[in-house]
């Protein structure tokens, strides 16, 4: 309903066919270089997420010339 009105088509992949979401393999990556893949996530107090996802969120982007979202999003809004 909600990819209806917004015009989006929605992808589902197949389940071991990591080639085909080539972005959240990206994404598993990055956590992974700070929780190694034997590591489960119970463990980690909610503080711990809060300071990886900063880090992940500030890193620079190639597809962002190199600048992190926040600096492109403060252009955006100047």
């Amino acid at each position: 309903m909600i990819a209806k009105s917004l015009g989006a088509t929605i992808y589902f992949a197949d389940p071991y066919a990591s080639w085909q979401k080539g972005a959240i393999e990206n994404a598993n990556g990055l956590i992974r270089q700070y929780v190694p893949k034997k590591e489960t996530f119970e463990h980690i107090s909610q503080q711990q997420i809060t300071k990886y996802s900063k880090k992940i969120n500030m890193r620079p982007r190639k597809k962002l010339d190199f600048k992190t979202p926040q600096d492109c999003f403060y252009e955006l809004i100047k």
